[in-house]
């Protein structure tokens, strides 16, 4: 899956948490919901680009939950 998908869904999905007051719970949410519907491939594709220049579209808030729950996420 091309990489500007990945990152135009999990923006989505970190808008619609981003909502949330807890921030905490929020990230929670993104990696939960990321883990829960997307293939391991696509999980993969999107945790080996945060922090390169092709992950440099992803939200903040997509970036932090990536980074804290990375282990959670990984296959």
């Amino acid at each position: 899956m091309e990489h500007a998908h990945l990152i135009t869904m999990a923006n989505r999905i970190g808008e619609f948490f981003a909502a949330q007051p807890d921030r905490d719970e929020a990230l929670a949410g993104i990696a939960d919901h990321i883990r829960k519907f997307w293939v391991p491939g696509m999980r993969t594709a999107i945790l080996a680009i945060v922090g390169t220049e092709a992950g440099a579209g992803l939200s903040e808030i997509v970036v932090a939950a990536l980074t804290t729950h990375r282990a959670l996420l990984e296959p």
